[in-house]
């Protein structure tokens, strides 16, 4: 018998709150032509009012075991990656729990920024086949727009807020990857690359700070990084590009979407896209795209997936899995 951590739902959240382009121009030194071309933004989700990471992770979880026809009663863990959590600590998977009325089990944050989910899931994975869970909620969730410098037009218009959420549960497989679920993951991080994307505030500084980056380097490890991650993972699992249904990948740039498509020698038409609407939501950016992919109709039950991201630190990894 093989366990296989497979999705039995997911789910996600947006602010009602949407911010077009246009909204920052004569604000900054920007446009909606210059975002679109740089990006591939068109628009992107702000919290308002008492909206919090916690929050929107709920409400993308409830969605998450709506679908799969669960109660909280049933989890056993909760992973919520972020590195916008509504306080320092508790962790904000600990307010999921609470206020998804959860009294069992157990629940943690994991902090990879934009790779967030990716190691949640990673994470979500090890202890389904190990045994130690049986249903386990993985959750992006991201306010960003708390963090933003609104003088910096190479970063604030980048960014948005929303939350997206899968519930795994362990099934039996054949270990063959025909199987559905979690088939590979594959994790990397490089901490030489620190000042390539950081915020420049934390308990050393007593301040929140802003979001800093460099973003033409960021970019040149990105493309790079996020082909041989997903590379790397297919060969684990025992696929190649041609096996590849679907690629889900972070949301942050279209051009970088598209390098690396290109680099994994995989059509845009296999490529779950929803930067234009969204933005870049840090961790929240993947399970949002699987689950909007799914709502749209193009991610169906039996399909192959390879998802990748990379963000701060620098960190970066991929998983495939049989949807």
């Amino acid at each position: 018998m093989t366990l296989r951590a497979v999705v039995i739902g997911a789910g996600h959240y947006l602010p009602e709150r949407v911010v077009e382009n246009a909204e920052f121009e004569g604000k900054i030194d920007t446009d909606d032509a210059w975002i679109r071309s740089r990006s591939g933004i068109e628009r992107r989700h702000f919290v308002s009012g008492d909206e919090t990471t916690s929050t929107m992770a709920t409400a993308a979880a409830l969605a998450a075991l709506a679908q799969a026809g669960k109660t909280p009663a049933d989890v056993d863990a909760i992973i919520l990656a972020t590195s916008t959590a509504d306080l320092t600590f508790p962790s904000a998977a600990t307010m999921v729990q609470a206020q998804l009325g959860m009294e069992n089990g157990f629940a943690f944050d994991v902090q990879a920024v934009c790779a967030g989910f990716i190691f949640a899931l990673s994470n979500a994975n090890a202890l389904i086949v190990s045994g130690q869970a049986k249903r386990v909620l993985v959750i992006g969730a991201e306010t960003f727009s708390k963090i933003m410098d609104w003088t910096d037009r190479s970063t604030s218009v980048l960014f948005g807020d929303g939350a997206g959420a899968l519930l795994l549960e362990a099934q039996e497989g054949t270990g063959t990857p025909e199987d559905r679920g979690v088939l590979s993951t594959d994790l990397n991080s490089d901490g030489r690359y620190r000042d390539l994307l950081y915020v420049d505030g934390g308990v050393s500084t007593g301040t929140t700070g802003y979001l800093r980056m460099q973003g033409n380097q960021v970019f040149r490890h990105a493309v790079e990084k996020l082909a041989s991650t997903a590379t790397t993972a297919m060969d684990r699992a025992g696929v190649t590009a041609d096996d590849i249904d679907w690629v889900v990948p972070h949301q942050a740039n279209i051009r970088i979407i598209q390098g690396t498509a290109k680099k994994l020698n995989l059509s845009m038409d296999q490529v779950v896209v929803t930067v234009q609407d969204h933005g870049n939501t840090s961790a929240a950016s993947i399970p949002l795209a699987l689950s909007v992919g799914q709502e749209r109709g193009q991610i169906k039950k039996g399909d192959l997936l390879v998802t990748e991201a990379i963000g701060g630190g620098l960190a970066w990894g991929a998983v495939v899995l049989r949807w």
